[in-house]
C-alpha cells in the first residue's frame, strides 16, 4: 500500500469518527432524555435563599456552566438537577455563612433551541414546555414550500455526546436541541 493511500484512508477515517452518531426514526427513543433535566449554560435560575432577600434573585448559568452568587462565588451548575444545585448551593453557605440555610432552584427560562434548514424563520427561538418539532416549526414561522413535513434531524447533548437523530414531527423537543428540516423530494 502506498504512503499516499494509506494517509488518506486515515483522514477519512479520522473526520468519519469525528462526525455524530446518527439514528434513524426506527430507533429514535435512543435520544429520549433519562431522568430529570440537568442544567446548561443558557439557562436561567430563580435561586430563593429563605430568610436572606439580598441572596435570592435570577442567575445564568454562564458558558463555563457555573453561575456566580454573592458570598459563595461561582459554583458549578452544569450537568446538575435543581435539586443538586440547591444541596450544592446550601452546603457552600453552611461553611461559615448560614447556620441552617434552605434553598429552592429552579428553571426561570430554559436555554434556547435552535431550527435550521426548509423553515420560513431559521434561528434561536426560546424553549416552551411540552414541545414537539411541529410545534418548534411553526415558532420558526412554518415549512417552505421544499420542507419535508414527516421528520426531521434533532442533534441533542446526551451524556456529554452529541447525538443526531431522524425523528418524526410529533418527536418532543428539549432546550438546546437543533432541529433541522431536510428538503423534500418529490
Amino acid at each position: 500500500m502506498s504512503r499516499h493511500l494509506a494517509s488518506m484512508i486515515l483522514a477519512v477515517a479520522m473526520l468519519t469518527g469525528a462526525c455524530a452518531p446518527r439514528y434513524t426514526a426506527s430507533d429514535y427513543t435512543m435520544t429520549e432524555p433519562a431522568g430529570p433535566y440537568r442544567l446548561a449554560s443558557g439557562d436561567r435560575l430563580r435561586i430563593i435563599v429563605f430568610g436572606q432577600d439580598n441572596l435570592s434573585n435570577i442567575y445564568a448559568v454562564d458558558g463555563s456552566g457555573r453561575i456566580a452568587m454573592p458570598l459563595i462565588n461561582t459554583i458549578e451548575a452544569q450537568g446538575r438537577t435543581t435539586q443538586q444545585l440547591a444541596q450544592a448551593i446550601e452546603a457552600k453557605l453552611r461553611g461559615g455563612y448560614l447556620r441552617e440555610p434552605k434553598v429552592s432552584v429552579e428553571v426561570d427560562t430554559y436555554r434556547p433551541f435552535f431550527v435550521l434548514g426548509e423553515v420560513t424563520n431559521s434561528g434561536q427561538f426560546p424553549f416552551v414546555n411540552g414541545m414537539t418539532v411541529q410545534t418548534a416549526v411553526a415558532i420558526a414561522g412554518g415549512f417552505t414550500p421544499r420542507g419535508q413535513r414527516s421528520s426531521a434531524e434533532v442533534t441533542r447533548q446526551i451524556e456529554g455526546q452529541t447525538v443526531t437523530a431522524t425523528v418524526p414531527i410529533t418527536y418532543p423537543v428539549q432546550p438546546g436541541d437543533t432541529i433541522v428540516i431536510k428538503e423534500r423530494w418529490f
